[in-house]
């Protein structure tokens, strides 16, 4: 960017700015939608239930976990697609084995809270092996894609 277009505010291309309310929001309506239509189209209803939950539930709070992180934290500065491919499958690593930690935790801790409190076991427990590390998985992966790529900037066609 130029000095008058940072004076301005003006953008001269590149990918939209990282905002994380708009990455969180999206980390919950798309799981939430996409998994919402395949359950309903198979008319599986345990599917429906997790994908309002722990699928889409779980995405958006790692998408707000890492966006804040990356926001607080993250090193602002660009990078080749190699190594941004590299650190958003890292971090989606990390985040995909810190919900298997906590999906074991709940089948293990869950059952005993239940007995002990009276309440009636959610139809979803037996997923969370599954939905809890995928959905960390792709939330990290696309808002670490998301925050390496907004900081690369591309000059529009004819706006040199």
């Amino acid at each position: 960017m130029t000095k008058a277009n940072q004076r301005t505010g003006e953008r001269t291309g590149g990918p939209p700015p990282f905002v994380l309310w708009r990455e969180v929001a999206m980390a919950y309506l798309a799981p939430a939608a996409t998994a919402g239509a395949g359950a309903l189209i198979g008319g599986n209803t345990q599917l429906l239930w997790a994908a309002g939950t722990s699928i889409a539930g779980t995405s958006a709070v790692v998408a707000l976990l890492v966006g804040g992180w990356l926001q607080c934290f993250g090193r602002r500065r660009s990078t080749g697609p190699a190594p941004r491919a590299a650190l958003s499958l890292a971090g989606a690593a990390l985040a995909a084995a810190l919900a298997l930690a906590c999906a074991c935790a709940a089948q293990r801790w869950v059952p005993g809270w239940t007995e002990w409190t009276g309440l009636s076991r959610g139809p979803g427990l037996d997923r969370l092996s599954l939905d809890l590390p995928l959905s960390a998985a792709l939330a990290a992966t696309i808002v670490g894609w998301r925050w390496r790529g907004g900081f690369i900037t591309r000059p529009l066609k004819g706006n040199r």
